[in-house]
């Protein structure tokens, strides 16, 4: 059995970023990653466009808002220490139905509240000298939003001294005792003087191996990406976004220029048929049999019905889908999306129905559970990680 002070379940950014951050709070604490893929940040980390977002959403004094603004930062900072590249070109949120101009207005001032610098309201007229290509009833640039490569940062991050990650261990038994907590995976046997659950769309899961109940079942929704022809990608010069419908977690479909100068489109959400249910993968249907019987799950259908149809129509019609590109950038056709990746996100749902939207920790016996971590989690990767470490460390006691 391999003894160290803490073991961290889950090799991706958040996982990562917090036996970092352990390092920082405890130095020479000896912190074991363990990681059940080949490689780490190979879920939800290495599946998505790479934004790095500015805290324009989230309600000003909120957890997520401090966290992004201050995890942006960090980001840019470690970032630039490691020669990962960073462009930060900016964004514009689009309205194109009057009834979202009002919004626009609200997102602005509630970006201010946030401490972002350089917001400007803009008129039809002003989408052009920001995007020749896009068109709308108004618009908002937002500068201090970017991209990166986050699986770059998750392969740097697993460099940390001090931290041994784990490649392909599943954790399959966690067991806590008097003074530790032990570990069985499929390689092997550790234990720890705490456990960190930062295993994300496996989060409930891991919970529950470690005896506790959890008040939130992750029920995993599939977000499919297009990318632009070569002949079209030269309509998106950075970022394009619509107005985000406030009754929804999810922003909408949007164009992002990524770090690898390929324009993404997406995503959709629709309910995945298992929790790695990426395209080119079978569906799981023992996974999702397992989502229909939770009564969480069955209520959220009942309440999202209209809108979760409309999103599976747009999944399989690409015409639909084009559709929505074309209200911010009208000269993309069907013709002009090609098929990109998917990638899953590990929604928390409530029991009876509700969709969680903040940061969600269970305690237990020698462990701490993130049990929700979402969106802006890679971008604020690393105030998170601090945050969670300094939580972990009070089960530790003074050192």
């Amino acid at each position: 059995m391999t003894p160290c002070d803490a073991i961290i379940v889950g090799g991706g950014i958040v996982g990562l970023a917090t036996a970092r951050a352990l390092t920082m709070v405890r130095p020479g604490m000896e912190i074991l990653v363990l990681e059940k893929e080949q490689q780490v940040g190979q879920h939800q980390t290495g599946h998505n466009s790479g934004v790095l977002h500015s805290g324009l959403y989230y309600p000003p004094g909120s957890h997520k808002a401090t966290l992004c603004v201050r995890g942006r930062r960090e980001m840019l900072d470690y970032c630039d220490s490691q020669s990962i590249a960073v462009n930060v070109s900016g964004k514009l949120v689009i309205a194109s139905r009057r009834s979202e101009l009002d919004r626009l207005d609200q997102l602005r001032r509630n970006g201010e509240a946030n401490g972002l610098q350089g917001l400007v309201r803009l008129g039809p007229a002003g989408i052009s000298q920001f995007e020749p290509s896009a068109t709308g009833l108004g618009a908002l640039f937002v500068p201090e939003t970017g991209v990166v490569d986050y699986g770059e940062v998750a392969v740097r991050l697993a460099t940390t001294p001090g931290v041994e990650v784990r490649r392909s261990e599943e954790v399959v038994a966690i067991k806590p005792t008097s003074g530790s907590v032990e570990v069985a995976t499929t390689a092997g046997h550790h234990a720890a003087s705490v456990l960190i659950n930062c295993a994300g769309l496996y989060s409930d899961r891991v919970a529950r191996l470690a005896g506790l109940e959890p008040s939130i079942r992750i029920v995993p929704f599939r977000g499919e990406y297009y990318t632009l022809a070569t002949r079209a990608a030269h309509q998106v010069r950075s970022l394009i976004y619509p107005v985000p419908d406030p009754r929804f977690p999810f922003l909408g479909v949007h164009l992002t220029r990524r770090i690898d100068g390929v324009v993404e489109v997406g995503p959709n959400a629709v309910v995945a048929l298992g929790r790695e249910h990426y395209r080119g993968h079978r569906p799981d249907w023992r996974e999702g049999l397992d989502v229909l019987r939770y009564a969480g799950a069955r209520r959220l259908a009942r309440r999202y019905w209209r809108p979760g149809l409309a999103e599976l129509v747009r999944s399989r019609l690409k015409p639909i889908y084009a559709r929505s590109v074309r209200r911010l950038v009208p000269g993309i056709a069907a013709a002009d999306l090609e098929q990109g990746g998917a990638g899953v996100r590990a929604q928390a749902v409530k029991p009876d129905g509700s969709l969680v939207d903040d940061f969600v920790f269970m305690e237990g016996p020698r462990s701490l559970h993130v049990l929700n971590a979402p969106s802006p989690a890679a971008t604020a990767a690393l105030a998170i990680g601090r945050t969670i470490a300094e939580r972990a460390t009070l089960t530790l006691g003074e050192p």
